[in-house]
């Protein structure tokens, strides 16, 4: 519990049951001697009650802690400082609007310990002096740092370090850190004794030595979307040096580095440069109606230990993958082929929204034509102006004026037949002078 982020609290369960009869049937048939030890005359206790998706009046958790008297409690009471603590948990599901009278189910036991959800809070981006648009969850970030068994003396690195979220994280358990292509944010985390040092490079030519340096490597690799993915070189086949004159303030000739090229080159960065037994850990963007476990990246000398989605969107989502340093005897394996298969995740991605704003826009046609059936004449033609009359000027400036026609005589039709007229709202002749008065008023 000392590193836990999800958990809140530990407490050895003594009793539970769907009221507090049966709470009461359970905890007397709990064995006494493993309760004597924390109820002796010369200890100290208290009694915490806590209710979920529910709040309990003062009076209320006093009478509640009043009816646990057939338990053979003998010590003293202490609110401040007791040597044990017990807990009555009553559970009252999850339904904010639907609360029952009741709970759903009690327990009680004796607290043992809290996790470090405080750490979250404490950690939280918005406590941050500089965030970027990637800034990583703290929550998710001491999940990452947990996964990855970070420890005092370890070296952990971060490839895409960013504004250093998942480095900050780590330094709580005491790594050393060494970030490439950011700012120093460990300095202002004043954790700055953690700080091993910083490099701005290329993540896809790395510069280090082939040889086991880092205990972790957890990262967070740009998807396109928020960042882009870049890295330096040109498709052309010789590039012409800067002159030495401009070599400072030279901006180098970038190109597209694709998803799958971003992956390939961490895995095998990381079968290169973890020592055995050493972990990656990273997140892997991908589309969720053509996901599959084969396509998850894998290397012959990484074991994959871990890997589970976070939703992002009804169309994309993130799966946070663990893998672990296996050995090293496969890296010239030339059974091993790159991994393929995110380059297209961008358009996709963007896909989808598009697909979501159409959707949208087609149940808001089909609610107007509804209105139109309903009978609702006057509403209608205010329904249609600021709907459809945009459309139609478009196609008047394109010189699309035969199907500005098809569009309009329907329009006029449907909304006759809607009313009580016998023929149509306005003939052939009407719509073309209609029509021509549109276009006066408009080029005028």
């Amino acid at each position: 519990m000392t590193r836990s982020v999800c958990a809140k609290s530990a407490f050895e369960l003594w009793g539970h049951g769907r009221t507090h009869n049966e709470l009461k049937t359970s905890l007397l048939s709990y064995p006494a001697e493993n309760m004597s030890p924390f109820m002796q005359p010369d200890s100290t206790y208290r009694i915490n009650v806590y209710t979920f998706n529910k709040t309990l009046e003062f009076a209320e958790r006093i009478k509640r802690i009043d009816d646990m008297e057939y338990l053979p409690f003998e010590g003293t009471v202490s609110l401040k400082n007791p040597q044990h603590v017990f807990c009555l948990l009553e559970d009252y599901g999850t339904d904010p609007n639907n609360i029952p009278e009741n709970p759903d189910y009690v327990y009680f036991g004796r607290w043992i310990a809290d996790g470090q959800r405080e750490l979250i809070r404490s950690h939280s981006v918005k406590n941050r002096h500089f965030i970027g648009n990637t800034s990583m969850d703290a929550g998710l970030s001491f999940i990452m740092a947990n996964h990855a068994k970070v420890k005092q003396h370890d070296v952990v690195f971060d490839p895409f370090v960013g504004t250093g979220s998942l480095l900050v994280a780590c330094s709580q358990f005491g790594p050393m850190c060494v970030e490439q292509t950011s700012i120093t944010i460990l300095f202002m985390a004043e954790v700055e004794k953690l700080y091993l040092d910083v490099m701005v490079s290329d993540a896809s030519k790395p510069v280090w030595r082939k040889t086991p340096l880092f205990d972790a490597i957890i990262t967070d690799p740009p998807y396109g979307i928020r960042e882009s993915t870049r890295r330096t070189g040109s498709h052309k086949d010789i590039l012409k040096p800067c002159d030495g004159v401009y070599a400072e303030s030279h901006v180098p000739v970038s190109q597209a580095y694709h998803l799958s090229d971003i992956f390939k080159d961490l895995l095998s960065f990381s079968a290169h440069h973890l020592v055995l037994g050493g972990r990656l850990v990273y997140w892997l963007p991908v589309y969720r109606p053509d996901y599959s476990e084969e396509i998850v990246p894998l290397h012959p000398c990484l074991q994959l230990l871990s890997n589970c989605e976070q939703v992002l969107s009804s169309h994309t989502s993130r799966r946070y993958t663990l893998s672990g340093m296996d050995n090293q005897a496969h890296l010239l394996d030339p059974r091993f082929s790159p991994y393929e298969g995110h380059n297209a995740f961008r358009e996709k991605y963007f896909s989808g929204l598009n697909k979501r704003s159409n959707k949208e826009d087609t149940q808001s046609e089909k609610a107007l034509w509804m209105r139109v059936y309903e009978g609702q004449e006057t509403r209608l033609m205010q329904l249609i102006t600021p709907v459809l009359v945009k459309a139609l000027w478009m196609r008047v400036y394109e010189g699309q004026e035969t199907r500005l026609m098809q569009l309009i005589t329907p329009v006029l039709v449907v909304h006759s037949a809607a009313s009580d007229r016998p023929g149509p709202l306005w003939d052939g002749s009407m719509v073309r002078s209609c029509y021509c008065g549109w276009m006066s008023v408009t080029l005028r």
